[in-house]
């Protein structure tokens, strides 16, 4: 039918010619009026709900055509005397594109069939005519349409230039018709054009496009295919294109709306009409208007046009040929003005044409709100209203629509809340799966580990009792000895000691174990060493630990001496330089370091000596195949604390101190210290000491006398008497009393020895019970030593004494930085009997390797009797039995404990070197002063060769020959703050004041009067001079002493000595 209309559109223009009076309005109003039958027969069967009938359907269709046809044929008839048949329209269901109608060529006049014998020229001229005829804005195109088919076409393209500042751009897809005279014309009404040529039309932006007479079918908006134009609902949205402009010096807003793509149907067409006279792509023909013009406005009341209005009806008329698509558009308008209670609103006619075309040629849905606003002259208070809130519930359908508004926003709410919960509940079960996963994981993990472990533990053991076996065997073979001195203490302990790597480096002197011809040493070294300390060591060991090579020359014994030590230092330190992870640790993540020990040890007898023992320890030497000459770790922490010390002394039925272990409440803290002081009233001193610190570090001290019924209690204790003074019924009204006063006592008096480490008494109780600790008493002397024995507990059963010596106190009485060895303040015989005991107690409870035992004895002022108390216990190799091995090294000399002497053999003379040499040469007892822990910070400025140089030209040195003099320990080689001294003479005085004498000369050469450093020097020195000076002071009360115990035959030196070292 399209075609139809658009043959009537072109006859239309020729009807200048033609002298019948017959309007083209009336032919084309009753085409329309049979095209509203058929919409309206097709809207009746579907409103039915009837299933579609298609021979009705065809019946309809038919009639329709030859309506058509009838009045196309009498009109054409009319105008060119010629019949013209039309093509049949065919079922839209069988053929889904719409065939474009070509006229017949011999129709029409002047237009002749081609003949196939065309010259080259005449072609390329028709090739031409072809282009020519197929763009209508080409000049040529109207004179070869008027040379060819007789169509006269009024030129559209001429514009006058004076009226260029009235003219209207109106863009969209509308028809295109010239502007007569006529009153047919589609444009513009008879009335409005008066005089004006055919050249001054409206500037129309016109697509070519076939025009369709039935009504455009949205297959997305309607299920049957066939819903009308004013059933489509409106969508409030505006296109993102959708743009305001005003043009003119009035201001009137032009409204250019986006224009959809075109739809499948539309570009089907365009394929069917390649070869027609209809161009492919559309062309824009400018058309100009005169400035004059008149508007078709007309006003809408509440949303509804009045009919019978004169400015209404004169838009009608004027527009009749396209009214059905603005019917459709003015429709939609009044509907969105009812929606929203506008009360007035004034349409403009042409926009609202535009808008109609526009709508009618490309979109498939309604155009948007602001689409239609924008045909309305008062579009901005209309906008303004149409946005306000609310608005949209004011019109008609208001109350439905705030129903379904309200109802949508509930169930979006309840949606919203379904979707966060069901969110929540998502998370939640992903967070519980995960953690659920993880947690599988870690007990896997913890599986594995507890697994891998107990395996270790059982090849612990079984290696241990292989050990014990062949124990006689392996100390009298050749052997290796894989020295790890690692210091396996908590992770908080680690974290909170200084220069920790030093401290596992300070028993460096373990390499002297090579002075037994049997042993090779492989020393693990916390720390990287540098040139200097390894050049220095091994001149000690090459030259039988004789610094200078003036003295003497090495031996060939000397040269197979150095070949057997080695010195490794395990690659995980520079992968974990600052966590102050323990030696066996970080020698476990040390691959290459285990692999080079397995090559070193391989087909060898060999065990590891360590440390502090550690869980490690026993991936080391299953990850070595090699046992262990210490306890499991498990039985070792339970037995090397504070507590654990006390039930073996114990068990070995040694005096300890009056006290008890295990504290880790406050109440039971106070109540059994105010029973301890009821039941010890002669104490002055009591001793708080945590179960796992070491060093005095874990320590505090109060003293009594700052109890307020201190003294009272002491003269109830008095007046009752030994004997009454233990019964209950007294001892219940003091306890009382010291239960009462004990709390406040310790708050204002208790001290921690080190308060570098523990500034207050709060800050250390609060360590104190969550570590658990013991509570002892003080000697109560003015003259106490303390001493310290070294044991091996060997796997066969036996125990025996490696060292033995007394302890030199720094500034803290309670921490011990150096020793004399060998011990003179106890006698050898009870000490060889505490040691017994000790050691075979620690052998029923399945502790083997090294041990540690420290005694303090002192005279009781009531009997004056000499007592001997075990107050610790250190299940590891100690620093003091590290040391003493370096001095039996440079002295070449043993240690004999059962008699306390340091056996040193005599130097050979020249004059005698042509006798025979003695099976047992003679030896002569030295006495030598160990300091392990010397501190000084001013010692990091010198380089260590400066430092030896420095020495040398104070006279300090060792004296080979001799076998008397100094020797030296060096820990580090970056910070050089911490070293080590012995000091060997043939008495113990001599041997004090040269280690006093050394201190001093060091401290003056490295220090000024500006900066003294930090140091425990000074404090050294001062107790080495009151020992000393004690030693003239109590050589009476020596005397006396050693007549009571039956040992006067002992030397009056060593008497001396034992009354110094009691203070």
């Amino acid at each position: 039918m399209l075609h139809y209309y658009v043959l009537l559109l072109t006859k239309c223009n020729m009807s200048d010619t033609l002298t019948n009076k017959d309007t083209l309005g009336a032919v084309l109003i009753q085409v329309q009026e049979d095209l509203r039958q058929l919409k309206f027969s097709l809207d009746s069967v579907n409103e039915r709900g009837t299933t579609l009938d298609i021979k009705a359907l065809d019946a309809a269709i038919g009639k329709t055509e030859r309506s058509i046809r009838k009045h196309a044929d009498d009109y054409l008839n009319s105008l060119t005397k010629q019949l013209l048949v039309l093509p049949r329209i065919e079922d839209l269901q069988k053929k889904k594109q719409i065939p474009k109608w070509t006229p017949s060529l011999e129709s029409i006049q002047d237009v002749r069939p081609q003949r196939e014998d065309i010259p080259p020229g005449e072609k390329h001229k028709l090739a031409l005519t072809k282009h020519f005829l197929s763009n209508p804005a080409h000049p040529n195109n109207r004179a070869i349409m008027h040379q060819q088919f007789g169509i006269p076409l009024s030129d559209v393209h001429k514009r006058r230039t004076n009226r260029a500042k009235h003219l209207r751009i109106i863009t969209g897809p509308v028809g295109s018709l010239p502007v007569t005279k006529d009153c047919n014309s589609l444009a513009m009404p008879e009335e409005t054009m008066g005089t004006v040529p055919n050249t001054s039309l409206l500037e129309m932006s016109i697509q070519h496009k076939a025009a369709c007479l039935h009504s455009r079918v949205d297959p997305r908006t309607s299920k049957t295919g066939l819903k009308s134009r004013w059933h489509k609902q409106l969508k409030w949205k505006t296109e993102p294109g959708s743009t305001c402009k005003k043009i003119g010096k009035e201001g009137t807003p032009i409204w250019t709306t986006k224009t959809p793509p075109p739809s499948t149907n539309y570009k089907s067409r365009r394929m069917q009409a390649k070869n027609s006279l209809i161009p492919e792509k559309p062309h824009i023909l400018p058309v100009q208007v005169p400035g004059n013009i008149r508007k078709y406005d007309f006003t809408i009341l509440m949303g509804r046009t009045n009919p019978m209005a004169t400015d209404f009806c004169h838009f009608k008329q004027s527009f009749s040929l396209c009214w059905s698509s603005v019917v459709d558009a003015l429709e939609t308008l009044e509907k969105l003005l009812r929606d929203f209670a506008v009360p007035i609103a004034k349409v403009s006619g042409e926009r609202l044409v535009e808008l109609s075309h526009v709508w009618e040629s490309g979109w498939s849905k309604a155009p948007p709100v602001t689409g239609f606003l924008s045909v309305l002259e008062n579009w901005e208070e209309v906008l303004r209203l149409v946005l306000h809130p609310g608005q949209r519930y004011k019109g008609e359908g208001g109350i439905e629509a705030a129903a379904i508004h309200i109802q949508s926003c509930w169930r979006r709410y309840l949606a919203r809340k379904a979707y966060l919960r069901h969110c929540k509940c998502k998370w939640a079960v992903g967070i519980i799966a995960v953690s659920w996963l993880m947690h599988m994981q870690m007990r896997h993990v913890r599986k594995t580990l507890q697994a891998r472990r107990f395996r270790q533990l059982e090849n612990f053991r079984s290696r241990a009792q292989h050990l014990a076996v062949n124990w006689k065997h392996i100390q009298s073979s050749k052997r290796t000895i894989i020295h790890i001195p690692s210091l396996g203490y908590s992770q908080s302990r680690r974290m909170n000691l200084r220069r920790y790597d030093i401290l596992q480096n300070i028993q460096i002197s373990r390499l002297f174990d090579i002075r037994d011809e049997n042993v090779e040493v492989i020393y693990v070294c916390p720390r990287h060493f540098g040139e200097d300390i390894l050049h220095y060591y091994t001149s000690l060991l090459k030259c039988d630990g004789a610094p200078d090579k003036d003295d003497t020359e090495p031996t060939p014994a000397s040269f197979s001496s150095v070949r057997r030590f080695i010195i490794l230092t395990p690659e995980a330190i520079d992968y974990f330089p600052t966590h102050n992870m323990c030696l066996s640790m970080l020698l476990k993540y040390s691959p290459r370091t285990l692999k080079r020990i397995k090559h070193l040890i391989q087909g060898k007898q060999a065990y590891i000596v360590g440390g502090v023992a550690h869980v490690d320890d026993l991936a080391v030497a299953d990850e070595l195949g090699v046992p262990i000459l210490a306890p499991e770790p498990a039985i070792a922490q339970l037995y090397s604390t504070k507590s654990g010390g006390r039930r073996i002394f114990t068990g070995a039925e040694v005096d300890v101190p009056p006290g008890q272990g295990d504290i880790c409440t406050i109440s039971q803290l106070h109540e059994i210290l105010a029973r301890l002081v009821m039941q010890n009233i002669h104490v002055q001193r009591w001793l708080f000491k945590m179960d796992s610190e070491h060093g005095g570090r874990g320590t505090a001290y109060c003293d009594t006398c700052h109890l307020s019924c201190y003294n009272w209690a002491q003269e109830e204790c008095y007046r009752c008497g030994p004997e009454l003074w233990n019964s209950k019924w007294i001892q219940e009204s003091v306890l009382r009393r010291f239960l009462d006063e004990v709390p406040e006592w310790l708050a204002h008096y208790a001290q921690p020895v080190k308060t570098l480490c523990y500034p207050n008494w709060a800050c250390f109780l609060k360590t104190f019970l969550s570590q658990g600790g013991v509570v002892e008493a003080y000697p109560p002397s003015e003259s106490v030593t303390c001493l310290t024995v070294d044991l091996l507990l060997e796997p066969g059963g036996e125990v025996t004494m490696l060292s033995c010596g007394d302890q030199l106190q720094g500034s803290c009485q309670l921490e011990a930085i150096g020793s004399t060895v060998p011990q003179t303040s106890v006698h050898q015989e009870t000490l060889q009997s505490i040691c017994m005991r000790v050691g075979q107690a620690c052998l029923q409870r399945l502790i083997v390797g090294y041990v540690s035992v420290d005694l303090a004895t002192f005279l009781n002022c009531n009997t004056m009797e000499q007592k001997v108390w075990a107050i610790d216990l250190d299940l590891k190799y100690s620093d003091q039995l590290a040391m003493t091995q370096m001095l039996l090294m440079m002295t070449g000399g043993t240690l004999n404990c059962h008699t306390g002497c340091l056996e040193v053999p005599l130097p050979i003379q020249e004059n005698c070197s042509e006798h025979p040499i003695a099976a047992n040469p003679p030896v002569v007892n030295c006495y030598a002063v160990i300091g392990s822990h010397l501190f000084h910070s001013n010692l990091s400025m010198l380089y260590h060769n400066v430092f030896f140089m420095v020495c040398k030209a104070n006279g300090i040195g060792f004296n080979l020959k001799r076998k008397q003099g100094t020797v030296f320990a060096v820990y580090d080689s970056s910070e050089r703050c911490t070293i080590g001294m012995i000091t060997v003479s043939e008495d113990l005085q001599g041997a004090l004041v040269t280690f006093a004498r050394n201190l001093s000369a060091i401290h003056q050469e490295i220090s000024s009067s500006k900066m003294q450093g930090e140091t425990n020097f000074k404090e050294l020195i001062k107790n080495i001079k009151h020992v000393l000076q004690m030693t003239k002071n109590k050589r009476n009360n020596c005397a006396a002493l050693h007549l009571q115990t039956g040992s006067f035959s002992r030397s009056t030196r060593s008497e001396q000595t034992a009354s110094s070292q009691l203070d």
